[in-house]
């Protein structure tokens, strides 16, 4: 499984939600492909999942994305409350 954190630069939101994406899928104990990239690269990019915030999941949707809006980026709790709803079909 693939999942791809999305900010509008790529750089710093992105990166930190990263780390907790993974801290979460860690505590959760499941296993992901997690990186991170700004909203115009992850067009170009298939994955399973694209998280960000909902503004930013929004110009994401269509196309048969999965997108999952996060109102914290950098809440664990959120991540894993969010992921373990989205997550189930795997």
């Amino acid at each position: 499984m693939k999942i791809l954190v999305v900010c509008g630069n790529g750089l710093g939101s992105s990166f930190i939600a990263e780390m907790n994406v993974k801290k979460a899928l860690r505590e959760m104990n499941r296993e992901a492909e997690v990186g991170h990239t700004d909203l115009t690269s992850a067009k170009a990019e298939t994955v399973d999942y694209y998280i960000g915030s909902p503004e930013i999941m929004e110009q994401l949707e269509g196309d048969g994305r999965k997108v999952i809006p996060l109102i914290n980026l950098f809440n664990v709790e959120e991540i894993k409350t969010v992921l373990e709803k989205h997550l189930e079909d795997i």
